[in-house]
């Protein structure tokens, strides 16, 4: 495994997971934890981040402080709320076999509401992911942070849902005075000493990417720019972050981050998530939306680079060959300003891509964790091309 990049969760058994299948559980309860030396310090970095690149902005953010995935076994099930920030340690992580203790909730834009009845939960069994350590097969030595308990039945009328992300908000300037700052060991120490969670100071924004593979089964990377915030003159692929802003503007609340009105309507948060990385195909390859088909989520990846933050990686296919890609890439879109030259490799050189290939020094964190995924979960099977 390479030390920068680890995989926090995988659909393999899925080959990916539909927005169909996907809800969020929104709480203040999953916010980072602060106090006023934490703010000072914040503070301190971004004034002098800032100063040296004005072009930077402040802009909220989700967090991710766990999720709930069902087992293959079993993929209707549900579980308690979680208790943040304390988890309970284990020397082994058991296959994840937990969704959701939501009630009857709306799932998506494009689909019928479905009903998910709870019983008490029985045999739990609490356990949790080490973010900085966590395998490809998610069966390391590990320290309290994401909890999985297994529990009770859960019927839907619908595709099963099998996916929950447990989301509070944070932003760009915390981010960047936690998990970027040159304290962030500290904080860690800190986490774990007084709240036994060695992540709850710091920010962990949600970040998305995508594995895009054109008709002519190729995927899609970019050089990233001199000028942006990191990895820059590496190989990335298209990603960016799912809004707040622009989940609450379509709630029709435009001119203030609400949690509140996000708790109202969750599904529009699934539908940012999985819109969010189709937009930014759009702005920083100059894809139209209407040449992608429907982003398949294939898992969470960490990059240990900037203390585990984690990133949502999709596969997402488009109806245009790699020659029409590189023409409109070269028209420049809107965010064309963050890349330089735009790379393609076929699907067999991904699927082999490991440490020991000459490209791989040449990938930022976030492409190397989407890569295992794909890896992994192989979204684009037999099944799939059928």
């Amino acid at each position: 495994m390479d030390p920068e990049v680890s995989v926090l969760l995988h659909c393999a058994d899925w080959s990916g997971l539909l927005e169909s299948q996907v809800q969020v559980e929104l709480s203040d309860r999953f916010n980072r934890q602060t106090d006023a030396a934490l703010e000072r310090h914040i503070e301190e970095v971004w004034m002098e981040r800032v100063s040296k690149e004005p072009w930077l902005f402040n802009g909220a953010k989700f967090r991710l402080h766990s999720f709930c995935l069902a087992s293959p076994q079993s993929p209707s099930s549900s579980c308690p709320p979680a208790k943040h920030p304390q988890c309970t340690p284990s020397s082994k992580v058991p296959s994840l076999d937990c969704v959701d203790d939501q009630g009857d909730k709306s799932r998506s834009r494009q689909r019928q509401e479905d009903l998910c009845h709870t019983d008490p939960p029985h045999d739990a069994a609490q356990n949790s992911l080490d973010l900085r350590n966590s395998s490809l097969n998610q069966t390391e030595n590990v320290e309290g942070v994401i909890q999985q308990t297994a529990s009770s039945t859960c019927r839907t009328a619908g595709p099963p849902l099998l996916l929950t992300l447990r989301l509070g908000l944070t932003c760009y300037k915390d981010y960047l005075g936690t998990n970027w700052s040159s304290q962030v060991a500290e904080l860690r120490q800190r986490g774990e000493a007084e709240f036994g969670d060695p992540l709850v100071l710091l920010a962990q924004p949600l970040g998305v990417g995508a594995i895009l593979c054109t008709d002519d089964r190729q995927v899609v990377l970019i050089r990233r720019s001199q000028r942006v915030a990191e990895a820059g003159g590496l190989l990335d692929i298209p990603g960016g972050h799912p809004e707040p802003k622009v989940v609450c503007e379509h709630l029709g609340q435009a001119k203030e981050i609400s949690m509140e009105v996000m708790q109202q309507k969750p599904e529009a948060v699934v539908s940012e998530l999985f819109s969010s990385v189709c937009a930014e195909i759009r702005d920083e390859v100059n894809v139209p939306l209407s040449c992608l088909r429907e982003p398949v989520l294939m898992g969470v990846a960490l990059n240990h680079t900037s203390a585990g933050r984690p990133s949502a990686e999709f596969y997402v296919r488009c109806s245009l060959s790699s020659n029409e890609v590189k023409k409109l890439y070269w028209k420049g879109g809107a965010e064309a300003h963050e890349s330089t030259d735009i790379v393609f490799l076929g699907r067999t050189e991904m699927l082999q891509l490991d440490r020991s290939s000459p490209l791989w020094s040449e990938l930022c964190p976030s492409a190397k964790g989407a890569v295992l995924l794909y890896q992994t979960v192989k979204p684009d099977g037999e099944q799939d091309l059928s």
